[in-house]
């Protein structure tokens, strides 16, 4: 018989980390999530509580820690992943993004691992050049409030190839463009649950700047099947997994505000500091190299996203 890999994913009580757990388990794989529940929450997992090929561990990767046994794949996705996260935890999206990062492929490099790495595309910062393709080097401000995500990341990607490179490990790099789904936190201050809550509460859905400002919105089980790929395939990345259709803020409002029937109107606030004008991936490799292209439109996967919403009792 042959022996189960077993899978690591930090931030795996997350967002994107629960469903990445639920597809390496549906991939025959066992799991092991490591999350430290600063953001993550236990809801997103429970449903796996009494497989016997999932185990959860409550820890902070910032923190050393071992794991006895052998182990195939460490997938590092723990982090703050939103401006109002990262802004009130910027210490702790520093660390994640450098010592986790280093405990991540220490423990990688330990067990002879393959390791993935959740890169962002805020490493392209507030871009010059769109779409964003890999070889764009980013236009980011280290020192704004928005440089602790921004900068953890771009040394997260630094220090993955540095071990690739030295150690001669099994590294790859995943940029991740906008995402949305099922279990995202009603309150993380991103623009999908922000619109939704508002439009379901029939408050005015507020917009930043002029709403001109544009962002590729990809489903996640679009994006996790790209991020699978990535890791079962035999390329390093970096790699753009994000879909290219490009909305500006005013019109995905007003798809929010169609989709839920709500009664709101759309008013502005000043754009935060450093925020993005426009983000588009180039998924050219995506294509080439994983055979991957996003099959979800936003009319579906948003209104599957706004049910999912509603059966929260929100």
């Amino acid at each position: 018989m042959t022996r189960k890999k077993i899978a690591i994913v930090t931030g795996g009580a997350g967002f994107l980390g629960s469903h990445l757990c639920d597809r390496l388990l549906s991939d025959g794989h066992k799991v092991i999530a490591v999350d430290n529940l600063i953001t993550g929450n236990l809801d997103n997992i429970k449903h796996l509580k009494h497989d016997k090929n999932f185990e959860f561990i409550k820890h902070n990767v910032s923190k050393e820690f071992r794991i006895t046994g052998k182990i195939d794949y460490v997938l590092h996705f723990a982090s703050p992943a939103s401006p109002i996260d990262y802004l009130m935890l910027p210490i702790q999206t520093l660390k994640v993004g450098s010592l986790g990062t280093h405990n991540t492929l220490g423990l990688a490099k330990l067990k002879k691992a393959r390791y993935l790495l959740a890169s962002t595309s805020e490493v392209y910062g507030d871009p010059l050049e769109h779409p964003q393709k890999e070889t764009y080097w980013g236009h980011v401000n280290p020192i704004g409030p928005r440089g602790v995500y921004d900068e953890a990341k771009r040394f997260a990607e630094a220090i993955t190839f540095a071990y690739k490179r030295y150690h001669k490990m099994d590294n790859k790099i995943v940029r991740i463009f906008n995402t949305y789904g099922p279990r995202m936190r009603m309150n993380d201050g991103r623009v999908v649950p922000n619109f939704i809550y508002q439009a379901l509460h029939h408050k005015n859905i507020t917009v930043y700047g002029n709403g001109k400002q544009s962002r590729s919105f990809c489903y996640y089980s679009d994006l996790i099947d790209g991020i699978v790929r990535l890791l079962y395939s035999s390329i390093s990345g970096p790699v753009n997994i994000g879909n290219p259709d490009e909305f500006t803020m005013l019109e995905f409002a007003d798809r929010v505000i169609q989709y839920t029937q709500a009664k709101s109107k759309i008013v502005f606030k000043p754009l935060p500091t450093d925020d993005p004008k426009q983000r588009r991936p180039d998924i050219s490799l995506a294509k080439k190299y994983l055979k991957w292209t996003p099959k979800v439109p936003l009319a579906v996967g948003l209104q599957k996203t706004i049910d999912w919403f509603k059966s929260q009792s929100i």
